[in-house]
């Protein structure tokens, strides 16, 4: 599934999520398992509200990269 984030289109970070969440353009939510729960919980939520998939994955090191960047990610969203 990470896979897709390196390919496709995506949006990184709490806020483009959020903002992403809010127009209904994503098809899936990454979030990272060691991120800070104050972080990912609004997202997770929204993402449950607006009845997007959830994906966990163990690391924020391991979502940047496979985002692409070089710092580590708590959020990261596969759009449309």
């Amino acid at each position: 599934m990470l896979t897709e984030l390196k390919t496709g289109p995506k949006v990184v970070g709490v806020k483009q999520t959020k903002r992403a969440l809010n127009d209904g353009k994503v098809l899936r939510v990454f979030l990272a398992g060691d991120a800070d729960p104050r972080v990912t919980e609004p997202v997770e939520a929204l993402s449950a509200e607006q009845g997007v998939d959830v994906v966990k994955v163990p690391s924020m090191k391991e979502l940047g990269s496979a985002c692409g960047i070089a710092v580590g990610s708590a959020v990261a969203a596969l759009l449309r």
